[in-house]
């Protein structure tokens, strides 16, 4: 039966939950997947943390509900979450759970008064937790691993002056390897992600064959990375990397056809074509189309006669 998001508010109150011993370090914890126990009920609850979660896992036994898509664990999956993403798990109760992976659990009060307590939501795949998880090679996993040892030897010595500052370093490393193979994941990747660039397509030409430009104006980049089912900044680096272009510059693309379309095949005014295509005004219509096409609306009709 479905029940209200379970809320977890701190690291140790995680590890208890789990039936982990106490973690070493309040604030900051690896966990081992295989030490984790579920409780027969765990695939119908959802939870959400107080803190920072980044995780590898792999189990053939379940599926984790990550926002809008739901994933198995057949290979090596990493995801990311910020504080206050609810997820869920399933677990196949005819065949018991046989984890492997890590979870890194990170409060947000360690990282005060560190350069990482500001950056580190501008790493735009905590924002993927509602459309894109990472899908990592074996080399990729490794290296990452690698560093996930690192942190973990570092608080399980003795705590002195330089243990935060080694630790936040070895974060910082984690997540821009991540967001290197975030990007390897958009170019190898192409099958799925061609049908994001089908459907965005799709979705402006059906946008600028209506009346909604009359109605609502251009599309925003959000009410598009909605249609989509994915963030809008997700959607902006999937589109940088696969064809230059941001989100903005793909409906300004389509807005500049729709307009070439109108001044060659209609007898329109430049006035009553901006207006069909959601601008007040015309003027900055023209200078939109200028900015394009290095002519102004007019002069573009003139090339036609």
């Amino acid at each position: 039966m479905n029940r209200q998001p379970q809320r977890i508010k701190t690291i140790s109150e995680f590890h208890q939950f789990r039936g982990l011993p106490r973690p070493e370090h309040p604030l900051i914890s690896v966990v081992d997947y295989s030490a984790i126990k579920h409780s027969p009920d765990s695939g119908t609850t959802s939870w959400f943390l107080d803190f920072y979660s980044i995780s590898i896992k792999r189990n053939a036994n379940a599926k984790i509900k990550y926002g809008q898509q739901e994933y198995d664990f057949d290979e090596g999956i990493m995801f990311f979450m910020a504080p206050g993403q609810v997820f869920s798990v399933e677990v196949d109760k005819n065949f018991p759970p046989k984890h492997s992976g890590w979870m890194l659990l990170i409060h947000p009060d360690f990282l005060w008064n560190t350069s990482l307590a500001k950056t580190i939501r501008h790493y735009e795949y905590f924002d993927y937790s509602v459309n894109e998880a990472l899908f990592l090679s074996e080399k990729e996993e490794i290296t990452l691993g690698g560093i996930m040892e690192n942190i973990q030897q570092e608080y399980h010595s003795n705590i002195d002056r330089f243990s935060q500052d080694l630790i936040i370093a070895q974060l910082e490393l984690l997540l821009k390897y991540s967001e290197r193979f975030y990007q390897r994941q958009f170019i190898t990747r192409k099958i799925s992600n061609h049908k994001i660039l089908d459907r965005l397509e799709a979705i402006l030409t059906d946008y600028f064959n209506s009346n909604a430009l009359i109605d609502k104006g251009l599309p925003t980049v959000q009410s598009i990375a909605e249609s989509l089912n994915v963030s809008t900044g997700y959607l902006s680096s999937l589109l940088k990397v696969l064809t230059g272009q941001s989100t903005q510059q793909h409906i300004h693309n389509k807005l500049i056809e729709k307009a070439k379309e109108k001044l060659s095949v209609t007898d329109l005014s430049v006035s009553e074509i901006a207006y069909e295509l959601g601008f007040e005004h015309p003027q900055s219509f023209s200078k939109l189309f200028k900015t394009k096409t290095n002519f102004s609306p007019l002069e573009f009709r003139q090339s036609f006669n």
